[in-house]
């Protein structure tokens, strides 16, 4: 493949972001967490708009990520070792027989988890509070992953611009 293919654009282009995305979930991650989130953390968001806001940017920032490694990036990635792609669930299997550590059924729930973070705080606190203690414990199975994908890509020659 040569450096100037739109195939290639795109994946370098796809490099660059997921390394960001992953650089900024960290970087709420590590303040949203620097305790364990309770209840009482949840209870008291409406009167601590500051912890709100760095809740909030977890959020999205960890929905933006999953958006981008199975939406974006693992398509192209597929499309790039001349593998079709398929249904969401079809594309994280064939990453996990490609050696990829993924286990699509578990990336599926975790999928889900977006309703609960997006919509359920407002009025179902614990809910809430499960789904963001999950997303937390499950974010670091996204860095895995995109940094196997990552370093496939790079030592193919595939690298930021």
């Amino acid at each position: 493949m040569t450096l100037s293919t739109p195939l290639y654009e795109k994946l370098a282009f796809l490099v660059r972001v997921v390394e960001k995305e992953i650089k900024h979930l960290n970087y709420s991650s590590n303040k949203i967490f620097l305790k364990p989130l309770t209840l009482e953390h949840i209870r008291t968001l409406e009167n601590n708009p500051d912890f709100a806001e760095q809740l909030e940017a977890y959020t999205s920032r960890f929905c933006r990520l999953q958006d981008t490694l199975c939406d974006k990036l693992l398509p192209a990635w597929l499309a790039f070792l001349g593998e079709p792609s398929r249904s969401v669930v079809d594309n994280l299997d064939k990453a996990s027989k490609l050696g990829v550590q993924v286990d699509p059924e578990q990336w599926l729930i975790v999928r889900q988890l977006r309703n609960k973070m997006v919509h359920d705080y407002i009025e179902a606190e614990e809910v809430f509070l499960n789904a963001i203690n999950f997303a937390h414990q499950y974010e670091h199975n996204f860095f895995v992953f995109a940094d196997q994908i990552l370093q496939d890509l790079k030592s193919r020659g595939i690298k930021q611009k």
